[in-house]
């Protein structure tokens, strides 16, 4: 798992939920590329067509709110999100993101400070957030040990899988 991230941003708003991360048209799908085509379609609905692999997303306030699908989280890690930072986040979302080996980072603010196409360094161990593009640093909630054990493990599953003996 990557702990620095440089990379270009997209800013999203306020209340992103699940729905418009992931529509429930599409529930039916399995196939990854199918499913990372359709990712944030309720919020830009081109937005999942210009994202490259390892950029990151940018929100407002309550992002992930909704119903507690995995969904979600899994059209994210699928159209390559390498981080998703917001002022804060739907706490189902939260957790299932996490397990998901999915990096999120509360930073207050974020959305009023960064413009879209900026390109941010991202210092998950630390929790800070560099805008090279305006050079300026903003401070992030730092993951907790717990969560960042989940994360570089590759998700909840193969932590456990590591643990028990089972990999």
């Amino acid at each position: 798992m990557q702990k620095i991230i440089e990379a270009k941003c997209y800013v999203l708003g306020n209340n992103i939920d699940t729905d418009q991360i992931f529509p429930g048209r599409y529930l039916e799908l399995v196939d990854p590329q199918e499913i990372a085509s359709h990712c944030l379609e309720g919020a830009d609905e081109t937005l999942a067509g210009r994202f490259q692999k390892g950029e990151i997303v940018v929100a407002g306030t309550n992002f992930g709110c909704g119903s507690s699908r995995e969904h979600a989280p899994i059209a994210l890690v699928n159209m390559g999100a390498a981080v998703v930072i917001a002022e804060s986040f739907a706490r189902i979302f939260f957790r299932n993101a996490i397990n998901l080996a999915l990096p999120l980072l509360v930073c207050p603010g974020i959305s009023q400070k960064v413009k879209q196409g900026d390109l941010l360094r991202v210092d998950l161990q630390n929790g800070t957030v560099e805008n090279i593009t305006q050079k300026e640093t903003y401070p992030a909630e730092k993951i907790s040990d717990y969560a960042m054990s989940i994360l570089e493990a590759g998700g909840i599953k193969p932590l456990f899988r590591k643990k028990t003996g089972l990999e």
